[in-house]
């Protein structure tokens, strides 16, 4: 079987391609493959910058939903606090620029994930969805803090209730990518700026980094707790079991 993410060095630059196609759904390997290959970004002195990116036809459709069914039985807050959550603090935490290279579908705990790196590069064609709410879940991935953070308290309301997707050209106007490219010039494109990033005053750079998570996300450790705690709630109401049969079976879920 194919690993789960694929690791390379260009020049300063660590890549990191997920490797789930076609559509790069998160499972516990990736997660995990995820949190050791920034350990190792962190401790490497020739790693100067990062960059995610993910091969397939998608950045990633976020959450696996069988592996989530497989953990319905027990605490989806015990998931979370070994998944998502010290993989969001990781890469708000290592001082060194991350950048997200954005194709395709980029949902639910996926959205958290690319929140969270510093700069997003998205192809054209790129679709976003909060997700959540599509299978009768609360935000998680840091997505409740990050997306009214970046793109604005109303209309992440909107995008969260309704679960309706925007695009990689509104994601700009709002403030949600800070670039959007043709798609056969994605993968040169961010290279090229994470190589650019690299050359930097790397030193002071991790400190502007360190100063805007104290000034803009000072609790943002508690708010991944919180989320946890909700979730776990979420997860077991008949809602989110209804939720997630009626996306496996390809049909409207009922609720009432």
């Amino acid at each position: 079987m194919d690993k789960p993410l694929h690791i390379a060095k260009e020049g300063a630059v660590m890549v990191l391609t997920m490797n789930q196609p076609p559509v790069n759904a998160f499972t516990h390997d990736l997660t995990q493959a995820l949190q050791k290959a920034l350990s190792q970004a962190g401790r490497d002195k020739t790693v100067r910058a990062v960059l995610l990116t993910a091969n397939g036809r998608a950045f990633s459709a976020g959450q696996d939903l069988t592996e989530l069914q497989a953990v319905e039985g027990e605490s989806l807050r015990k998931h979370l606090q070994v998944t998502y959550n010290p993989l969001i603090l990781q890469l708000r935490r290592l001082e060194k620029p991350v950048i997200a290279a954005l194709h395709g579908a980029v949902a639910g705990a996926a959205l958290g994930v690319a929140l969270a790196c510093d700069l997003r590069i998205a192809a054209e064609g790129t679709r976003f969805l909060v997700g959540f709410s599509g299978i009768a879940l609360a935000p998680d991935s840091g997505v409740s803090l990050l997306l009214p953070l970046v793109m604005g308290f109303g209309r992440a309301t909107e995008y969260a209730f309704t679960n309706k997707p925007f695009t990689a050209e509104e994601a700009l106007a709002w403030g949600g990518v800070n670039r959007v490219v043709a798609p056969d010039a994605l993968q040169q494109e961010a290279l090229a700026w994470a190589q650019e990033l690299a050359a930097g005053p790397l030193k002071a750079l991790g400190l502007t980094k360190r100063a805007f998570n104290r000034a803009i996300m000072p609790h943002l450790e508690s708010v991944l707790d919180y989320e946890a705690h909700i979730q776990d709630i979420a997860g077991k109401a008949p809602e989110h079991h209804e939720g997630v049969s009626a996306f496996l079976e390809k049909r409207p879920p009922k609720y009432i």
